[in-house]
């Protein structure tokens, strides 16, 4: 299954959280890494979905324009 940018996005703030609730160096870093990580697979995200809704666009178009084409 396939997740979502907010699914992501919403990893990452709660990880940012932990960290400034973190009172070990630890803890607080390996939680700051984790929401870096989050952070970037939530941007992947967003952009596998902005492409996709862009070529489900151009596909449309071209559909229009050959339906166009063949019926005149």
């Amino acid at each position: 299954m396939a997740q979502t940018y907010e699914f992501y996005a919403e990893r990452a703030d709660a990880a940012a959280a932990a960290a400034e609730k973190a009172t070990l160096d630890n803890v607080r870093e390996r939680e700051l890494r984790s929401e870096k990580t989050w952070r970037a697979l939530a941007d992947q995200a967003r952009k596998v979905a902005e492409d996709r809704a862009t070529a489900d666009a151009e596909r449309e178009a071209r559909r229009a324009a050959e339906a166009l084409n063949a019926a005149g």
